[in-house]
């Protein structure tokens, strides 16, 4: 059974008639009437009777009706549905980013966005990387943008921006000369992510070199977002690690590490999924937006 064999039915129900059928849909009337058999024998019941000059519908198509009716709707919903995404006339972008993003990229990156593809909805979810990460995975978000290095089991990682961290802090003399790490495990540290420790990538990152050093990396105060560690590092409370594009106003002091430490931006998706055209349209605008 095929839906065209269903419109053909439909018409013919509605005209009375295979020609006057065919004739509405610019067709010959000989082709309707063996696809009208074709169906028929499929079935294994006649559909119409002959009447006069026209067909009425038997007691079998009477029943077939609604369910022909219904299932040619659902097609033309189903293709509708397709069409408005892949024009991005609707849609919703689901998307997640690393917790920070909110501050430098999110809100101008969204505004961006809706100006341009306005009937599509999008759900930008700001959580921690490895929390991104196991979202993208789950099949719960399309994609997302992470900090590295995360778990990439089942991801397709593209990185597309690396950042320098810096250590922050409100005493100038701590500040002459590049921090390394082994001074660092001794320096009065306020590190964010909190709630993420043991996975924040600038930890993981602080962590390893710890390990390679010999020296343990731990912080004297937790807090969930930069901007905080930002404002207590600038009450003198202590000193804290992030990136000279989020220090605004506040006064702080920065030198760089030694060796260099970067925080490197990337792309996720799982591995083999087929993105739909508003998630594509939104990650192209976000890489925009970082270069």
């Amino acid at each position: 059974m095929r839906l065209e064999q269903l419109e053909y039915f439909l018409a013919s129900a509605e005209h009375g008639s295979f020609s006057a059928a065919a004739a509405s849909l610019l067709m010959a009337q000989p082709s309707m009437s063996e696809q009208i058999r074709r169906l028929e024998a499929e079935l294994g019941v006649p559909l119409f009777i002959r009447a006069g000059k026209g067909v009425e519908l038997t007691d079998a198509g009477r029943l077939f009706l609604p369910h022909a009716e219904r299932v040619l709707a659902e097609a033309q919903e189903a293709l509708e549905s397709v069409r408005e995404v892949r024009t991005l006339v609707s849609g919703t972008v689901a998307f997640g980013f690393f917790g920070g993003a909110h501050h430098s990229l999110l809100t101008g990156l969204i505004a961006r966005f809706r100006a341009k593809y306005p009937d599509v909805r999008v759900r930008a979810i700001g959580q921690n990387s490895a929390e991104v990460a196991d979202a993208v995975r789950e099949a719960q978000l399309e994609a997302g943008l992470v900090i590295l290095p995360i778990e990439d089991r089942g991801l397709e990682v593209r990185p597309v921006l690396s950042e320098e961290l810096f250590y922050m802090t409100a005493d100038p003399e701590r500040a002459r000369v590049p921090m390394t790490i082994e001074r660092l495990a001794e320096a009065p540290l306020i590190l964010y992510d909190a709630r993420w420790a043991a996975q924040d990538p600038t930890r993981v990152q602080l962590s390893e070199r710890g390990q390679v050093a010999g020296v343990r990396v731990e912080p004297l105060i937790e807090v969930e977002y930069m901007t905080a560690a930002f404002d207590l590092a600038a009450r003198g409370l202590g000193d804290t690690v992030g990136l000279p594009s989020m220090l605004r106003a506040r006064k702080l002091h920065q030198v760089a590490f030694d060796p260099p430490l970067f925080e490197t931006y990337a792309f996720i998706t799982r591995r083999n999924a087929l993105l739909s055209p508003s998630t594509r349209a939104f990650m192209e605008l976000a890489e925009k937006a970082l270069g």
